[in-house]
């Protein structure tokens, strides 16, 4: 058997092939060619925009994919099928960074334009057509909300009068002299799944190994594992120097003055740490990288 698995063409595309391959699986892709290759034989790849990554997996032209909550929202508001589709994992990873997109209604700096009520009848212009049209009409306020099909932030104010646009540092928006007056939603990506590849066992076995992998090279990503030696006079002192992710490993060595402490800590806080725990009477102190943790 084969699993149908969709891989995001984009801005997600290079972030997903690597979030893969620290998972495990490393994807070989072609610029000429929509079906990547993957060193796993029970896997078939193919290359589908974000956008319309729900309604190919929805309409069961593919097992899963991956895609934001976005555009699966944008999919759900649509004429499409809908209630077919399952989110198997939420995995926290964007193009710049391992957090969440948001998307925010912003206007020029300079105009009158506060709040969402300051559009009344003004123009709206965005990619996600179909989530602005709900946000706008949940707060009864009637907009002209037209597709952008990119550079949408220079839009503003000959072409439209506000953008609702994707961002996750805000720099583009303020670089074209944008504020931002509110949040429409937050997104991340996501794992999903049709609910008739998941009534196959098999499939679904495959699916959720892949949604565990997946997770599990997000957890570890920021974090490095610790190993060092410490008499056990001192070792009260070590421990409370260590943010550990649950408790530190600690294992008795052959000389029983001595024990081995292994832990997991964010590896923003390694350099001042080392020589804390040096400071400590720590010894034989092993920083090493982290492929996955599972939790």
């Amino acid at each position: 058997m084969t699993l149908r698995l969709g891989i995001p063409k984009g801005s997600l595309q290079d972030a997903t092939v690597q979030l893969f391959a620290r998972a495990g699986f490393t994807i070989y892709n072609s610029s000429r060619s929509y079906f990547p290759a993957i060193d796993d034989a029970e896997i078939e790849c193919m290359l589908i925009r974000a956008q319309e990554m729900a309604r190919y997996v929805s309409d069961g032209v593919l097992d899963a994919g991956l895609t934001g909550q976005d555009w699966i929202a944008e999919h759900e508001l649509g004429d499409g099928r809908t209630g077919v589709l399952t989110s198997v994992a939420d995995l926290i990873y964007a193009k710049q960074s391992f957090g969440k997109v948001r998307w925010v209604l912003a206007a020029p700096e300079d105009s009158a334009i506060r709040s969402a009520a300051d559009l009344d009848g003004k123009t709206v212009a965005t990619e996600l057509v179909r989530v602005t049209r709900a946000f706008f009409a949940e707060r009864k306020v009637r907009v002209n909300v037209e597709f952008s099909w990119g550079a949408t932030e220079v839009k503003p104010p000959v072409l439209a009068d506000a953008i609702v646009e994707a961002t996750e540092t805000g720099s583009t928006l303020r670089a074209n002299r944008l504020r931002i007056l509110d949040t429409v939603m937050e997104s991340n990506t996501q794992l999903i799944a049709n609910r008739a590849a998941l009534a196959e066992a098999w499939k679904r076995t495959k699916i959720e190994n892949m949604a565990l992998l997946l997770t599990a090279a997000i957890e570890a990503q920021g974090r490095v594992g610790l190993m060092l030696n410490v008499r056990r006079a001192d070792l009260s002192g070590v421990l409370a120097l260590l943010p550990a992710l649950q408790r530190p490993t600690i294992s008795p060595l052959s000389d029983e003055e001595w024990v081995a402490v292994n832990t997991i800590i964010e590896e923003r806080t390694v350099r001042d740490l080392i020589p804390r725990l040096k400071g400590a009477r720590a010894q034989g102190i092993v920083e090493y990288p982290l492929n996955k943790i599972v939790l």
